[in-house]
């Protein structure tokens, strides 16, 4: 018994030399100092996990068992370390079947159940696990929780994993208000975006993190005169909106014309904005497309912000390594929502451009998911054009011009 226990903490031991969790915590300053929800998006992985106020992070060191987590809200193990038994509690988002399995350090499945589960929450009783460090995941069709678990037991007996139908009294609200610690895979040098709201405000850091930390939320406010809440995010010295803008009005309140017909835009000389092929399904993802005469109201960007000049837009093409590799800095990381391949797609200060097209001056949109274009309030010397910048799927460079005044492209803001 003791050279077995000997060896687990040799093993233990060995764990935390060559493979450290890392302890990320929050706290936020600004507009307000309340942090109520963050999602963390591992740029490098894809995984995600969600923190309610309160919880940390653990990163826990990828060590070679596949990919686990893919989705991890609302899971508690305790406790963990366990010696005879555990209870494992998670939040069914769905109705259907669960499969919970142990993965042991190598990647073997050492103990696996399945059971049909309602929407609710649910708790299963651990027992008799071999001393050891595992994986555990919970799989089903509309969720994926994984976490660490630790096994100090030195007289296992037949394995167990029981669901305890007692305990399933738990609301979901009630559940999101307790305090926990979410894990989350991690290698050194992965890129987590981390996400962060506050009833109105949202912001977005990035960070490479190489020890436990602090991540602070500057929260600074940006909001339309339709009382959309926009995310921001610093890069440099500069505070950007990280999505783009969707309102229908002014910041004075009067409205903005909504465009529809074809040959009605192509003529336009005037104010006007439309949603990607009139279909306003697509405002909240890739927002409005607006022509330059809208741009030059003045009137266009949130209360304390404004519509960027050439010359802020070059700054931040500068920071971000010039205009060669921008591009790749500034676009979303994924094939979702951009066409493939997104050529240097990194986002690796949470810009977070996406492909919202663009309504051309002949009146037909064109290029959703391939093409992002952004407005300037940059008029050229002839007075027909101005400044602009596009985004590609297929390159990583930004792509600098002059534009006719009719078209309708993306809207980025600037803090004041």
């Amino acid at each position: 018994m003791k050279k077995s226990t000997s060896i687990l903490f040799l093993f233990l031991a060995m764990f935390q030399v060559h493979a450290q969790d890392y302890m990320i915590s929050f706290a936020a300053t600004g507009d307000t100092t309340v942090v109520s929800i963050v999602k963390v998006y591992n740029l490098t992985s894809g995984d995600s996990v969600t923190l309610n106020s309160g919880d940390i992070l653990r990163l826990t060191p990828f060590v070679g068992i596949g990919n686990l987590i893919k989705h991890n809200e609302t899971l508690q193990l305790y406790p963990n370390p366990m010696e005879g038994q555990a209870f494992l509690t998670f939040f069914a988002p769905a109705n259907g079947d669960a499969l919970i399995r142990v993965v042991d350090f190598s990647g073997k499945t050492v103990y696996q159940t399945s059971k049909l589960l309602s929407i609710g929450t649910h708790s299963f009783r651990i027992s008799n696990m071999k001393q050891g460090i595992y994986f555990l995941e919970v799989t089903s069709e509309n969720y994926h929780y994984a976490t660490k678990l630790i096994c100090l037991n030195n007289q296992p007996g037949k394995s167990s994993i029981e669901y305890v139908s007692s305990i399933k009294k738990t609301t979901e609200n009630q559940f999101k208000n307790v305090e926990a610690t979410i894990d989350m895979l991690y290698k050194e040098g992965d890129r987590l975006l981390f996400k962060s709201s506050s009833g109105r405000y949202n912001t977005i850091v990035t960070d490479v993190p190489s020890g436990s930390k602090k991540i602070t939320f500057n929260f600074v406010l940006c909001t339309d005169a339709d009382n959309n809440n926009y995310s921001t995010v610093a890069i440099g010295t500069q505070v950007w909106m990280a999505e783009n803008l969707k309102t229908t009005k002014y910041n004075d309140g009067t409205s903005i014309p909504e465009v529809t017909g074809t040959s009605a835009w192509a003529l336009l000389l005037t104010p006007g904005f439309g949603w990607y092929n009139n279909d306003i399904a697509n405002k909240n993802t890739y927002g409005a497309l607006y022509n330059w005469f809208t741009v030059n109201t003045g009137k266009l960007a949130p209360a304390g912000w404004h519509v960027p000049s050439e010359a802020e837009w070059n700054a931040l093409i500068t920071f971000l390594g010039g205009e060669n590799v921008a591009g790749g800095e500034l676009k979303e990381v994924d094939t979702v929502y951009w066409a493939s391949p997104n050529t240097g797609a990194t986002n690796s200060k949470g810009f977070s451009a996406l492909p919202g097209g663009y309504h051309y001056v002949d009146g037909y949109y064109k290029n959703l998911g391939r093409y992002a274009s952004f407005w300037s309030t940059t008029l050229f010397t002839s007075m027909s054009d101005a400044w602009a910048l596009s985004l590609g799927y297929n390159y990583a460079y930004v792509d600098r011009y002059w534009a006719r005044l009719q078209q309708g492209y993306s809207i980025r803001c600037v803090k004041d």
